[in-house]
């Protein structure tokens, strides 16, 4: 069998974990992505099939903020950013999915901001 590629690894990883986790209305799934250069946060409702809330290093808000900052800091930016977003839409409770990606750097980054300004999972 040959050896899987980084990507398909986590594509795995992620499609075993969604087998398990799924968005509600009432529970929206908070899903991370993250590139080389970026990172996208997602409020999902699973049921409806559409995405609730959204933030990203690119958003036009937080483009001017992350110029010089670590990609740990740009995500705490994005975390904060989309748990403001998804209280504004009254949403409080999410399930959090880390896309197959492991819980260090800047994905923890994002989760804990995102606890600290609101959301809860």
């Amino acid at each position: 069998m040959a050896k899987l590629s980084r990507k398909e690894q986590r594509l795995r990883r992620h499609a075993r974990v969604r087998k398990f986790i799924s968005g509600t209305a009432d529970r929206p799934r908070l899903a991370v992505f993250r590139s080389t250069a970026e990172i996208y946060a997602q409020v999902i409702d699973d049921v409806a099939g559409h995405t609730m809330v959204s933030a990203s290093t690119v958003d036009h808000n937080l483009k001017v903020q992350v110029n010089g900052l670590t990609k740990v800091e740009q995500s705490r930016l994005v975390g904060k950013l989309v748990a403001e977003r998804a209280k504004e839409k009254g949403i409080t409770k999410v399930v959090f999915d880390r896309g197959g990606f492991r819980y260090i750097g800047r994905v923890k980054a994002l989760a804990e901001a995102a606890r600290e300004a609101g959301l809860e999972f």
